[in-house]
């Protein structure tokens, strides 16, 4: 081999090395502040780890059994994040922000967040573009969406029906 494939080989590799690096950080490291799930799952208790005994709790239920969520909790969990959103807006928002909210169609993005970049759309059910009705509810949308998630660098980015972009903000 040439001096050139050799260099080119440890150039790959090294690239190689550092992505599997890269995407394996983050995963489990302890750290509560950035965690932004609503509940821990059955094996993910907050403030200790499963029981040594055999997956039995104090109460001698199973893990599942004796920590089963309330109905509503997973009836959030499956909802679509535009559902969650909405939910979230009905309970803490304003009422221009419950009337501007009411015409959001979709969100994505909004369940992966890692704190570097975060990038989500809401899709709505206005017409027009930056020159149509919807460029000041847009902002509430905005602002909303920003009481709902928390990101070091999110930005929110609101799109009328066509798919043209009315507005954003950060998170």
């Amino acid at each position: 081999m040439g001096m050139k494939t050799k260099i080119a080989l440890g150039a790959v590799v090294g690239i190689a090395v550092i992505g599997a690096m890269s995407a394996n950080s983050g995963d489990g490291d302890g750290d509560a502040k950035s965690d932004s799930r609503t509940s821990a799952s059955a094996g993910e208790k907050p403030g200790g780890d499963a029981k040594a005994d055999g997956g039995k709790t104090d109460g001698g239920k199973a893990d599942g059994a004796a920590d089963a969520e309330p109905a509503e909790d997973k009836a959030v969990e499956k909802a679509s994040q535009a559902e969650q959103f909405k939910a979230f807006v009905q309970k803490n928002g304003s009422p221009n922000e419950k009337d501007a909210v009411s015409h959001v169609t979709k969100v994505q993005g909004a369940d992966e967040q890692n704190d570097i970049l975060d990038a989500a759309d809401v899709y709505t059910d206005f017409t027009g573009g930056l020159m149509g009705e919807g460029t000041g509810p847009a902002k509430l949308i905005a602002s909303a969406f920003a009481d709902w998630k928390d990101s070091e660098n999110g930005l929110v980015t609101i799109y009328d029906a066509e798919g043209e972009l009315l507005g954003n903000g950060q998170f």
